[in-house]
């Protein structure tokens, strides 16, 4: 079948609509004075973004026919680090982005302490989550999922990639330097997703070398396109504004390698994303049919 679009849109469909009920469920209203916090806890958690990476996880997941509930949580744990960086990252102090998912940021639909006391709280859920024994029967597999979530969203991942990106704003960056900071920046959460399925089924570190390459090439070629959906893609589409690149005056793929060659790369690296899953069936469909969609989506 090699990942048809039907297969690829259904799976979309029910992750999103099980993210939202579980996210419902996590994060329930207290009735007291911290409701302020909850509430803007659930704004940016329920009805938004595209739930990739914990579509990644339960992908990755059915290799080794983990539970959906497992594959569940842990996607739900991962999407808590993903959107509280995305709520710091709208703050004045960072992007100061006004939109998101087509919805008002934390800070525009309450305020900035607020946002940042939410940012917070969610990458404490992050953790919560992991650490119980509902997410998994076997403390060694939380405990490695939890190390290495903490090492995707720390210094030497996702929070070390921000700050580069932070420092490009100053400084004239070639092309290895950019690479290096989109796959701390964007690519250690993604590379966590695929792996995270890998120690839920119980694959010993050495057997994951496959799947750590197709996340590499997947993490990268989804920046690629998202670096040409902030020149040609439409900000009402997207649900966020567009060009901000341009606007700060950062280097991307695109300014160091052109439109046309930044393209080519994309699509060279879904296909050798694709082609560390020859050693996988039928089984490993959805995850060839994500790569394909990393480059094909207008949001």
């Amino acid at each position: 079948m090699q990942g048809s679009p039907s297969l690829l849109q259904d799976a979309m469909a029910a992750v999103a609509a099980e993210i939202d009920l579980a996210f419902d469920a996590l994060v329930p209203m207290p009735g007291d004075t911290r409701d302020r916090l909850y509430a803007a806890m659930r704004h940016a958690l329920i009805g938004g973004g595209k739930r990739m990476r914990p579509l990644l996880v339960q992908a990755a997941a059915r290799l080794f026919n983990v539970h959906q509930d497992a594959a569940l949580r842990v996607g739900c744990a991962i999407e808590c680090i993903h959107v509280y960086s995305l709520v710091h990252d709208d703050l004045p102090c960072m992007d100061d982005d006004d939109l998101r998912h087509g919805k008002p940021t934390v800070h525009k639909a309450w305020d900035e302490a607020t946002a940042v006391l939410c940012g917070d709280a969610l990458h404490a859920l992050a953790f919560e989550i992991l650490s119980d024994p509902a997410t998994h029967p076997d403390p060694f597999v939380r405990i490695e999922l939890t190390h290495e979530l903490a090492r995707a969203s720390g210094p030497a991942g996702m929070a070390g990639g921000q700050m580069m990106d932070l420092v490009a704003e100053g400084d004239s960056f070639d092309l290895p330097t950019i690479t290096r900071l989109q796959q701390l920046k964007t690519g250690a959460l993604i590379a966590f997703c695929v792996e995270a399925g890998a120690i839920l089924g119980r694959m010993p570190a050495e057997g994951r070398g496959a799947l750590r390459a197709y996340a590499r090439d997947v993490g990268l070629a989804f920046q690629i396109a998202d670096d040409l959906l902030d020149v040609e893609g439409d900000a009402q589409t997207m649900g966020k504004a567009a060009r901000k690149d341009e606007v700060a005056g950062k280097e991307t793929f695109l300014t160091l390698m052109g439109v046309e060659r930044a393209r080519a790369q994309a699509h060279l690296l879904v296909d050798q994303a694709i082609a560390h899953l020859h050693g996988f069936g039928a089984e490993a469909d959805l995850l060839r049919a994500i790569a394909r969609y990393v480059i094909e989506r207008d949001r």
